[in-house]
């Protein structure tokens, strides 16, 4: 059994996704399954993966479902993954030819059942870094204190322990596509802290039709989701009323989005949540004109 399963949820991308099967050929340590989520793509990918299948130069596993959006693939890739260690690559990224074998060799060397996994870099198609590098003082921390303790900055290369990330399962809402996927990482980190990996482990590329470029249209159409994301936020223990703050201006405008008719009975925080109105109906409005403009 390999250590390690890359996943790859993808969506009407087939005439990218070769960038990342290309470089999944070219590492230096093949210990590893590519496990491609096909979350109800309309193109070729079902045919192009099945030829990559037939080729035996890597260890692939696909699995096609209705559209779910990505936590939804995120979910369905949990429940199938069975290796030690995990990453999602996604479908416009692909991966340094020796990232493999950095993952598995630091794991090695440094995890433990106490440790949730590793935080990497990701850097772009220069190989330039994204946003900062990690602390070089600390060997572990939690993904919440890199950015809100640490003031790292940019997207960065995610691997989990796969038995902990089969914990907190994204809600799925009729007609809705996006519930943010650093919940499950924020939920984590109430229960173990992460090694700490200088080292880029995927290069990123933010294509036109890719969920960070089209974030404010996702925000304003899974309201419910985005709302359930904000009211775990604001329940975080230990966290600055600042940070608070901002999830219940962010809550109320989705539940502007979502027509919710009891935002303070359903609010954790109510009288935060009560300061945080007229903020909350400005940045709903403020979202409303982004959205069409994009």
């Amino acid at each position: 059994m390999p250590i390690l399963t890359i996943f790859t949820p993808t969506f009407n991308r087939a005439y990218t996704l070769h960038k990342l099967y290309e470089s999944l050929k070219e590492q230096s340590n093949k210990d590893f399954i590519w496990l491609i989520i096909d979350d109800g793509s309309s193109d070729n990918t079902e045919e192009l993966v099945q030829g990559w299948i037939e080729d035996k130069v890597i260890s692939i596993r696909y699995y096609r479902q209705e559209n779910q959006g990505m936590h939804g693939a995120h979910n369905t890739a949990y429940r199938m993954i069975d290796t030690e260690l995990n990453v999602c690559i996604d479908s416009d990224d692909y991966m340094p030819d020796n990232a493999v074998e950095k993952i598995v060799t630091f794991w090695k060397e440094n995890g433990d059942e106490q440790i949730g996994g590793i935080v990497g870099l990701d850097c772009n198609t220069s190989g330039e870094i994204i946003g900062t590098e990690l602390p070089k003082d600390i060997k572990t921390s939690t993904l919440f204190n890199l950015y809100n303790k640490y003031g790292v900055k940019g997207d960065k290369k995610l691997v989990y322990q796969t038995k902990i990330t089969k914990k907190y399962p994204y809600p799925l809402y009729p007609n809705e596509k996006l519930v943010p996927l650093s919940y499950k990482y924020y939920m984590l980190d109430q229960e173990y802290e992460l090694l700490l990996m200088n080292e880029a482990l995927c290069c990123v590329e933010y294509l036109p039709d890719g969920s960070s470029k089209n974030i404010l249209k996702q925000y304003k159409n899974s309201p419910n989701g985005f709302r359930f994301y904000r009211m775990e936020m604001m329940k975080l223990p230990d966290t600055p009323m600042l940070f608070k703050f901002k999830q219940a201006i962010h809550y109320v405008s989705c539940c502007i989005f979502a027509k919710s008719k009891s935002i303070l009975r359903q609010s954790p925080k109510k009288l935060l949540t009560i300061a945080a109105l007229p903020f909350g109906i400005i940045l709903n409005k403020y979202i409303t004109v982004k959205a069409i403009d994009k």
